[in-house]
């Protein structure tokens, strides 16, 4: 107990593993909250201030799924081993935590899921903004940016989805940063700008940090700093495939708000299902590396367009050649080279991992087969940068036997053949049971007698029994060992020797075999950096592969990516709606360009306009990508950010209601929006009264075609919106047709020209199931309203107030309306215009 409490006092904030025989034991409080996570029996042992110590375990053999459970709930789990010889201990074997697992660090199979990142990341903050490093540490990947907002911070935190993230205790986090899962709250000296610049320079055995990119992102190196100290501090080992660090900058991506990202719902849906976003139609990905590229790519659409140009002609060629089904099926056999690369880099590969590793390397070079001849500098660049690990593999075929069992703890691992010591060895233990048949034979023959056996127990070893009957002819050289009921067990000099050798062969074995299995991780880590670069390649061939196949299946059609302002869009489709509706989707164009900069959208409630505006981003989006578009046609000028308004509801953890978030979402996108960025605004205005949310949604409008002037879809069912085209010539009318037969209502799901004729409110109500009196008496009180009459509701009259103005109420003429409307300007000199002007201006005073 002084040995854990004693390793307890290092790590007082996460459960401990104390390695006791064949199990991890945990004391006091640590048992309680594993029993309660993890439903183990609590148990007590000891005593300690006169009470029982509760205490509970879990077999060292299965610990890994105990692992992913924890790890699964947030929780950081410290493993104490026993590292001292039993056999030379006097008193306790000496144990000490050699591993800290948490959310953000693990790299057991096991113990992440395999198709997406699982990040760990440090935020800094300081007067310029927020300065965010990252790395995932299954793969060795090591990012850092900066950004000026907390806006932008939610931005990272939505696209990045961090398993822990590091933090200092200091600050005064936004909530959002506050309820993050995983937090980990550490002190200030931890981010510490000039430290931080030292370790990475030490890590990195560098001189500076200019190689790096990072001048003048000073919360960035700090944000590095810590999560480096924290890498090391919990691995307890060496890095080797953290070979640098990358700095991501927001001019390279389209930029995309937290909001925007959960409107389009690229990879996250509100029900939780995968195959209900953008992500669940694309994903037909054949390893893991290849899907968590992909959805890396799909949350960061990139604007450098020579790049994204290389990816349509990939796709085009793979599918022009009906090469992406060959490599894909080439592909499927590659297994996760990446998480594979990083458990060898901390020595936690196991020889299941070095089986596929050696399966993947022996299938690359057949992958440049695959791409020769087609019309891609890209595909013949990858295929470059995958190159030639035949040494490797030849390396990997000798050493690994074909089906590797799970652990190297019980041996049985590397190949017949690969080390003469480990071949004698193995041969003494399977051996033995002949030798004992043959000196069995031997001696019956020696003593003459026939009743002799050789045989073992594990009390007292090797033997030789002859029954109490014939036990005086034992021969002189024979020792005596044992004696039982009915016979007497002798042995030899020749037995006591073949008993030393054999039952130290299999221990030996063991020994020898874990320390080839080193020496073969040695080697594989040399060869590290390269064998890195070859992993990263082939996601990519990957990614590319699985988007041509569904380009080809989707049947969707290469973009056109063009400098000039604008976006043309031909029978477009929304990827998800079409895929999960069993009726063929109504495909729909869009134009927008310098003269016809937004769309004021109107039609009833379900006929389309949110899929319709969310199928036009998610074909930008696409199509810098580098993916196929389901469009039969797309052509889209420079888009720096996507901006999304759409949708209601409260924002509880942050105090918001319904309408504050949507002014708030509103506020960012009239702030940050350009004649570059693409705007979705559904319904601006419906959280408040008729006239405050009329006049919110007027003014937003008029500021993002007047202003902004950004590729602006604007759904709205304020009418009198409509009335904008006829003052901005930007500004035009298109509404989704609805057509009403008898008592039912149809939703054409088509985009036509011009403003809406009506709402259809109640015919939508009443699909919606809504009593037939309350539609009943709705229609009265809309008909009254539409006439002008007064309603009477046959309740309690209210106390009266000042009624509020009809919509659609006729208003009379101002003198100013008069004025002019009288006035003939034909008939008027210039002199006397001038004297018009000056009596309409004085009116208006």
């Amino acid at each position: 107990m002084r040995q854990y409490l004693s390793a307890k006092a290092e790590y007082p904030d996460i459960l401990l593993f104390f390695r006791m025989g064949d199990f991890y034991e945990l004391f006091y409080d640590d048992a309680r909250k594993a029993a309660r996570l993890l439903d183990i029996t609590l148990t007590q042992r000891g005593q300690s201030a006169g009470s029982p110590i509760p205490m509970a375990g879990v077999p060292y053999h299965a610990v890994e799924n105990y692992l992913a459970r924890l790890v699964k709930l947030g929780e950081s789990v410290a493993l104490c081993e026993q590292i001292g010889d039993p056999a030379l201990s006097k008193g306790p074997v000496k144990r000490e935590v050699v591993r800290i697992v948490t959310p953000g660090t693990v790299t057991d199979a096991a113990l992440m899921e395999e198709r997406r990142d699982n990040l760990l990341l440090s935020i800094a903050a300081g007067q310029t903004g927020y300065g965010l490093a990252w790395v995932d540490l299954s793969t060795g990947r090591f990012l850092l940016t900066e950004v000026p907002t907390a806006e932008g911070l939610a931005a990272e935190l939505a696209r990045l989805q961090p398993a822990e993230t590091l933090v200092g205790e200091d600050v005064a986090w936004p909530k959002l940063v506050s309820t993050l899962p995983g937090l980990r709250k550490r002190q200030p000296w931890h981010f510490d700008g000039d430290a931080a610049r030292r370790e990475l320079c030490r890590f990195f055995k560098t001189r500076d940090l200019l190689g790096f990119g990072v001048d003048g992102m000073p919360l960035a190196v700090a944000a590095a700093g810590c999560l480096l100290g924290y890498v090391e501090e919990t691995q307890k080992a060496a890095l080797p495939h953290l070979t640098g660090m990358a700095v991501e900058n927001a001019g390279e991506t389209i930029a995309m708000d937290a909001a925007t990202r959960r409107n389009l719902e690229i990879d996250t849906h509100q029900s939780g299902r995968v195959e209900n976003t953008l992500l669940g139609v694309l994903d037909e990905t054949v390893t893991p590396m290849g899907a968590r590229l992909l959805r890396r790519w799909l949350n960061r659409p990139l604007r450098d367009r020579q790049v994204l140009r290389g990816r349509h002609q990939a796709i085009g060629s793979l599918i022009d050649a009906r090469r992406h089904a060959t490599l894909r099926e080439r592909l499927r056999g590659i297994g996760d080279l990446e998480r594979i690369l990083a458990r060898v880099a901390l020595r936690s590969a196991r020889p299941r991992d070095l089986s596929t590793l050696r399966d993947g390397l022996a299938a690359a070079p057949a992958l440049r087969e695959d791409i020769d001849g087609l019309d891609s500098p890209l595909l013949h660049s990858l295929v470059e940068r995958i190159g030639d690990h035949a040494d490797t593999a030849a390396l990997l075929a000798r050493a690994v036997i074909a089906q590797p069992p799970v652990l190297l703890r019980d041996g049985g691992v590397l190949a017949e053949g690969y080390d003469d010591e480990l071949d004698e060895l193995r041969q003494l233990s399977t051996n033995a049971d002949q030798f004992l048949v043959d000196m069995e034979e031997r001696e019956k023959a020696a003593s003459g007698i026939s009743t002799l056996k050789v045989g073992y127990n594990r009390v007292h070893g090797y033997y030789i029994e002859i029954t109490k009957a014939h036990s005086e002819k034992a021969p002189q050289h024979y020792t005596r060992r044992q004696t039982t009921k009915n016979a007497e067990r002798y042995i030899t000099e020749e037995l006591k020797q073949f008993e030393d050798k054999v039952l130290s062969a299999k221990e030996r074995s063991l020994m020898r075999e874990r320390a080839l299995y080193e020496l073969l991780l040695d080697k594989l880590t040399d060869r590290l950096s390269e064998l890195k670069v070859a992993a990263t390649a082939m996601a990519e061939l990957d990614v590319l592969a699985n988007l041509a196949e569904r380009a080809e299946t989707l049947d969707w059609s290469a973009p056109v990516l063009h400098d000039e302002q604008g976006i043309h869009i031909e029978r477009g489709r929304h990827p998800v709606v079409e895929k999960v509706r069993d009726e063929p989707f109504e495909p729909n164009d869009l134009v927008l360009d310098k003269g016809r900069r937004m769309l004021v959208i109107t039609g009833p409630n379900m006929g389309g306009k949110s899929t319709y505006m969310r199928q036009n981003a998610l074909i930008v989006l696409l199509a810098h990508v580098g993916s196929y578009v389901p469009a039969s046609a797309a052509t889209i000028g420079p888009i720096d950010r996507i901006f999304t308004r759409i949708g209601a509801g409260d924002d509880l953890s942050r105090g918001q209601s319904t309408f504050m978030v949507e002014m708030s979402e509103t506020a960012n996108i009239l702030h940050n929006a350009t004649d570059c960025s693409l705007v979705l605004m559904d319904e601006v205005g419906r959280g408040t009264s008729t006239y405050d949310g009329l006049s919110l949604a007027r003014a937003a409008a008029v500021h993002l075609a007047a202003t902004s002037c950004a590729y602006t879809l604007f759904a709205t069912h304020y009418f009198e919106l409509t009335e904008l085209a006829g003052d901005f010539p930007t500004i035009a009318n298109v509404h989704l047709d609805a057509v009403e037969y008898g008592e039912q209502l149809v939703f054409m799901h088509t985009v036509k020209d011009g403003p809406a004729n009506r709402s259809f409110g109640l015919q939508v109500a009443a699909l919606a199931g809504l009593p037939k009196a309350v539609i009943a008496d709705a229609r009265r009180y809309l008909a009254a309203l539409e006439q002008g009459h007064e309603v009477t509701v046959a309740v309690a009259t209210p106390p009266a107030a000042t009624p509020q103005m009809g919509l659609f109420a006729p208003s009379l003429p101002s003198p100013v309306e008069e004025a002019l409307r009288a006035m003939d300007p034909d008939a008027l000199s210039p002199r006397d215009a001038l004297d018009q002007l000056y009596k309409l201006r004085k009116m208006l005073r």
